[in-house]
């Protein structure tokens, strides 16, 4: 972040920061304009090195990950994964048979869903609940995600939920741990001036 910073003003000239809980917006001389959203805030300490300062924190961010098929859960302590899960259930896929064969297959389906997605919640439960998190970042299948964080075990951790929304393929232990390097990035939305 510190370096990212000063290349900024060396390409753009003079810098001004502005802060608050939620961004840092850094305002050039030449009308260059970066915001970057604060990690894990709020940001305590409104300026360039209070950013630099946070940034570097060792940040609990809890990780939750779950698709049809599949669920990870896990807890990074800055960029190390101290503790995770991942598992899987069979979900049978659709049919293209009709009648009473395609319902009975849409029944087990369902039914198949409703069992991962309670395998997924105590896996969170047991993972996440208790783990003194600075945030939770969700990916997968939005609604496999709602399903289980409905669940009243959860409830503390639910209100952590903050961006980005991660898109994954099946959750496997390598798929959690570069989700949680995504997890864990900046961003930063950066206008400069039109020529």
């Amino acid at each position: 972040m510190d370096r990212w910073l000063t290349g900024f003003g060396e390409r753009h000239g003079e810098v001004r920061y502005d802060a608050t809980p939620a961004t840092v917006t850094a305002s050039a001389a030449d009308g260059s304009v970066a915001v970057v959203e604060v990690p894990f805030g709020p940001l305590t300490e409104f300026s360039r090195e209070g950013l630099v300062a946070h940034v570097l924190g060792e940040h609990r961010l809890g990780l939750l990950l779950v698709r049809r098929g599949g669920y990870g859960a896990g807890v990074f302590v800055g960029a190390k994964l101290v503790a995770s899960k991942v598992g899987s259930r069979h979900v049978q896929g659709t049919t293209k048979a009709g009648g009473w064969s395609q319902q009975r297959f849409a029944r087990r389906r369902d039914n198949q869903a409703r069992e991962a997605f309670a395998a997924a919640t105590e896996v969170a439960v047991r993972i996440l609940a208790g783990a003194r998190l600075d945030a939770l970042v969700c990916g997968g299948d939005r609604r496999a995600i709602e399903t289980v964080l409905e669940d009243p075990r959860l409830k503390g951790i639910a209100q952590l939920v903050r961006p980005p929304f991660l898109g994954v393929a099946d959750p496997k232990q390598k798929v959690l741990e570069a989700a949680g390097v995504d997890a864990r990035a900046i961003r930063i939305e950066l206008t400069e001036p039109q020529e």
